[in-house]
């Protein structure tokens, strides 16, 4: 049996391109299956699944809060990293953007710097710190029964006493209540007094008995 010249054309036509799709599907199957940057992110918590790079090269992860606080800092790795524990968010009442950079050490092509959204939790919302400010003062409401206002002091007050004047240099002084340097005199004159009109009483006696 011949086959004719046209069929083994077709049939080898129809080789070659199975043959060439074959080794495109596996060349473009390559770079997909290598350095593979998987992370998720919830309101809570970030997860990182990084695989398929370089075991011969020194490769880098640092996951942040845009704009705020780095949650992993740079951490080396070599094929592969993975978080055994999810990294936790802080507490957040907006939305926060993650941010994932990942530095691949065979070639920067590889390397990532991508952005996820973490929204807010349901009850998780954080509450306000409370004030340190001191309550203002409530003013009291005017009461029907107030009482009327104490009555002001009466004029009519004892007021105080005056100082005791001081005894002036000029006053009269008071009279002595004491012995007079006179008193001798007088009672030696009383004495005189009393010799003599005993005296003139002798005499007087004397001259009546000799008349008798």
């Amino acid at each position: 049996m011949t086959i004719p010249r046209r069929s083994w054309r077709g049939a080898g036509a129809f080789a070659a391109a199975a043959v060439v799709g074959l080794a495109g599907g596996v060349i473009s199957a390559g770079p997909a299956a290598a350095h593979t940057p998987t992370w998720d992110v919830t309101c809570s918590e970030v997860t990182l699944n990084l695989t398929a790079y370089s075991s011969k090269a020194v490769n880098e992860v640092t996951v942040s809060v845009e704009g705020g606080e780095v949650l992993l800092p740079t951490t080396e790795f070599g094929r592969e990293y993975r978080t055994s524990t999810p990294i936790k968010l802080p507490a957040h009442d907006k939305e926060l953007t993650i941010r994932l950079v990942v530095k691949a050490g065979d070639d920067d092509k590889f390397s990532r710097n991508e952005t996820k959204t973490a929204e807010v939790c349901e009850g998780n919302t954080p509450s306000a710190p409370p004030s340190t400010e001191p309550p203002a003062p409530e003013t009291p409401e005017p009461s029907e029964t107030a009482t009327e206002p104490a009555t002001a002091p009466s004029e009519s007050a004892t007021e105080p006493a005056p100082a005791p004047a001081e005894p002036s240099s000029s006053a009269p002084d008071l009279a002595e209540t004491g012995s007079s340097s006179a008193t001798p005199v007088i009672g030696g004159a009383a004495v005189a007094v009393l010799l003599a009109g005993g005296g003139i009483l002798w005499s007087v006696r004397k001259r009546r008995t000799a008349q008798h």
